[in-house]
């Protein structure tokens, strides 16, 4: 795909960082290691900061937390990758990186009784999230993210359909945890929450809108697609086998 959104690959990790935070980040030994507090893998994953730095090291840093060892691989970062390899680490879940102008992902219709924003995840949204394997950890990690956020809401049928929390970083929103209950699929409700985090990034400052998904999602990868998102960057996490 070509990448015609302004935004690179630094500016979106740097995002990710900031809306959708580790528990405790810290610089060490040519690693930024995280403390995820059982939050998911990526506030769990340690990121090479300085080529070459020893994999061993990281390693025993993330057992000391209590976190087994979980490394972040970048699209650039071959060399990395082939050391991984060689020590024996398998690579999980790659991840597509998605961003387009906010302005272009909002569909224009009224939000009135159509999109809910929180400032807090009420009981209605957290049933949608724990539905799909979305519990507390993760709320956390929602709770932890800077402002300006939102926890967003969508309806279908008068009725509680889809979830997503939305945090603003510089001149980028970042959108995560989208969820339709499996009731409501296929209806717009996500077409209707991206348009309402894109609302949100507009009035917030935001000049883009991104998000990060699973390659293997291949639902999720057809709606931003098709939404106009191109991809900026991928990575992918490595684990012992």
């Amino acid at each position: 795909m070509t990448n015609d959104t302004s935004m690179t690959a630094d500016q979106l990790f740097a995002a990710l960082d900031t809306t959708w935070p580790a528990a405790e980040m810290m610089a060490k030994d040519g690693w930024l290691l995280r403390d995820g507090a059982g939050g998911g893998k990526r506030v769990s994953a340690a990121s090479q900061i300085a080529p070459g730095a020893d994999i061993d090291v990281a390693a025993a840093a993330m057992r000391a937390m209590e976190q087994a060892p979980l490394f972040q691989v970048r699209g650039e970062e071959p060399e990395l990758d082939a050391a991984l390899e060689a020590a024996g680490y398998a690579i999980v879940d790659p991840v597509w990186l998605y961003a387009a102008p906010a302005a272009a992902l909002i569909d224009g219709a009224s939000e009135q009784s159509r999109i809910y924003r929180g400032q807090f995840p009420v009981a209605a949204m957290q049933e949608i999230w724990a539905a799909g394997g979305i519990g507390p950890a993760r709320l956390a990690v929602m709770d932890r993210a800077v402002a300006p956020k939102s926890w967003l809401m969508t309806r279908v049928s008068d009725r509680p359909a889809g979830v997503a929390f939305v945090s603003v970083s510089g001149a980028t929103a970042m959108v995560h945890a989208i969820e339709v209950a499996q009731d409501y699929r296929h209806q717009g409700a996500a077409r209707a929450l991206m348009s309402g985090a894109a609302t949100f990034a507009a009035d917030n400052g935001a000049s883009h809108l991104a998000l990060a998904v699973t390659k293997a999602n291949v639902g999720a990868n057809q709606l931003y697609q098709s939404l106009g998102m191109e991809v900026v960057a991928g990575y992918h996490y490595r684990i012992l086998e």
